[in-house]
């Protein structure tokens, strides 16, 4: 979660831009830490037992049908933008985010296969789909919207990796820091691109929609695990 003071409501606190407080807001309420299944994956008791491994293999493999193709959001939205200020942000967060879909994909192999769980088939159709409405939201013609999924997912991926630590760590991986953009940065960068209130507008609807989509995600996860601690 981005630990920033910003108001239980969603309100900003004053003196904050309205675009940066927007963001702040939403990946609190609805971001990967604030989902009970993706907080339990990534509590330190995660990393024992069989059920743990198998929850972490789970999310690994799932995350990379998500996220671990390339071109993936950051890359889209870099072909949708032309503002300056988001050019150089655009740059570092695309190559970070190379070698995070790296270790995404390191961490997926390593942790084995796929747990056996039912339903197996509807789940993997499900997430191709969210793959493919990110892919369209992040080549979204609204002018700020594929920014607002890009913004997004660089402030969310914080809680997703410390669920892919967990796994490395299981599988004997040492992870290394994220070179991803930090959060002062990104948001800087969305009130810099924010010059005008439909761009505003736009930047936390694309945000909205991929938390949307990723919380999905986490809800699909958490019912595979409910199905196999029931199996």
């Amino acid at each position: 979660m981005i630990h920033e003071p910003v108001r239980s409501q969603g309100q900003l606190v004053p003196g904050q831009q309205e675009t940066s407080g927007l963001l702040r807001a939403a990946v609190n309420a609805d971001g990967t830490a604030a989902h009970a299944y993706a907080a339990h994956l990534a509590a330190p008791h995660r990393m024992t037992g069989g059920a743990a491994m198998a929850d972490l293999a789970d999310a690994a493999h799932y995350l990379c049908l998500l996220h671990g193709r390339h071109p993936g959001v950051i890359d889209h939205a870099a072909t949708r933008i032309a503002d300056n200020a988001a050019r150089d942000w655009l740059l570092q967060a695309a190559d970070a985010f190379v070698v995070e879909r790296a270790f995404l994909t390191r961490v997926t192999v390593a942790v084995g296969p796929l747990p056996s769980t039912a339903g197996q088939n509807e789940c993997e159709s499900a997430v191709t789909h969210q793959r493919h409405a990110l892919e369209m939201l992040a080549q979204s013609d609204r002018r700020g919207c594929a920014m607002g999924a890009a913004l997004s997912l660089v402030l969310d991926w914080a809680a997703i990796r410390r669920i892919l630590d967990a796994a490395a760590l299981r599988a004997g991986i040492e992870p290394k820091p994220s070179m991803l953009p930090d959060i002062v940065h990104t948001l800087k960068v969305a009130d810099a691109i924010s010059d005008g209130d439909g761009a505003a507008r736009a930047i936390h609807f694309g945000a909205r929609q991929l938390l949307s989509q990723q919380r999905g995600l986490w809800d699909l996860l958490a019912a595979r695990a409910d199905i196999r601690s029931k199996g």
